[in-house]
């Protein structure tokens, strides 16, 4: 699509560092340079605003990637590339059936409700949680990758979303402040909530993480 648009050699591209290094290598690979720019916080796709501050006389276009369900602003999105001339695409996710969606919602909520000393994600803009994304910041104690363990050892799976930011990844290096990027990537967790779970299981995540709430806990 950047080829087809006539991005290249000289161009620079604006892209999220928050996952996807796929998307830099497209960037990298039709001869233009990808500019990382900071997320949301809430939303974990590209904040429109730092996008615009990002822009140079050489942008030629914005690459979008949708998070974990929760869709970008796009509208904001669209009027930065419409007052500026630039090109912007989107990057989806894979689709989950409309049946599907209702029941991760549905347990999305449950643990909403439930869960203790974790920040639950923002459910806002008809997020279809591809995946529940919490926040176990460190506060000075055993952090997001202790409280992993441990959820594990309880017998709920878990993972990391991302591991590594794309700014810090060899041949992508670049000397630039992502606050919220790297705070994302310290602190997020993604918990089960596929439609096929069960009562129980979903009790099950629960009781794991709430019995770990002191890992939370501000340092004294």
């Amino acid at each position: 699509m950047l080829r087809a648009a006539g991005v290249g050699v000289g161009d620079e591209v604006v892209v999220p560092a928050f996952g996807n290094v796929e998307v830099a290598e497209a960037v990298a690979l039709v001869g233009a340079s990808p500019v990382f720019a900071d997320i949301d916080p809430a939303t974990y796709c590209l904040d429109a605003s730092l996008v615009e501050a990002a822009l140079t006389p050489r942008t030629a276009a914005i690459v979008v990637v949708h998070r974990f369900g929760r869709p970008a602003d796009m509208g904001s999105l669209h009027r930065i590339g419409q007052r500026h001339g630039l090109l912007v695409l989107e990057r989806g996710e894979s689709e989950v059936p409309y049946d599907e969606i209702a029941r991760r919602r549905q347990r999305a909520a449950y643990l909403d409700g439930k869960l203790r000393g974790v920040r639950t994600p923002d459910g806002g803009d008809g997020h279809t949680y591809q995946q529940y994304v919490v926040r176990v910041p460190g506060n000075g104690r055993p952090d997001r990758d202790a409280f992993a363990r441990a959820v594990r050892g309880r017998g709920v799976e878990c993972r990391v979303p991302v591991k590594t930011p794309v700014h810090r990844m060899p041949g992508f290096r670049r000397c630039v402040s992502l606050p919220e990027t790297e705070r994302a990537v310290d602190e997020t967790l993604a918990l089960p909530v596929e439609a096929a779970l069960t009562k129980r299981d979903m009790q099950r995540i629960v009781s794991a993480c709430n019995a770990l709430g002191g890992l939370l806990q501000p340092a004294y």
